[in-house]
């Protein structure tokens, strides 16, 4: 059995929060929430909000009712990037120096050992 949970439009880049996502991608939940909570990074706590809403989905199916929450496990975890917004600042001589803030869409499955 799968579940799945998606954060959209996160500020950050697809780069600093695929960083994160090496460290939980495959292993338990409970490991995984517990390194996500304790963790320094930004993104640990959009991967955190997110792993838990997969979490919330599963048991809200009928098989997720009657599984043991032990053996689910973070079976793919991905990030992908969302649309851009450019900017400008000041720069030197009167110009002007584009900034580009980077979004991503984060994707997160779930499953038990099993399957």
């Amino acid at each position: 059995m799968e579940s799945k949970a998606k954060a959209r439009f996160v500020r950050q880049s697809p780069r600093k929060v695929r960083r994160m996502l090496e460290t939980v991608r495959g292993k338990n939940v409970d490991w995984a929430l517990n390194n996500l909570h304790f963790s320094p990074q930004k993104a640990s706590v959009v991967i955190e909000k997110t792993v838990r809403s997969a979490v919330s989905n599963f048991l809200q199916t009928e098989e997720g009712k009657k599984a043991d929450l032990d053996d689910l496990v973070i079976k793919e975890a991905f990030v992908d990037p969302a649309p851009s917004m450019k900017r400008f600042r000041p720069a030197s001589m009167g110009r002007a120096s584009r900034l580009i803030k980077r979004s991503s869409h984060l994707t997160i499955v779930l499953s038990t050992k099993k399957s």
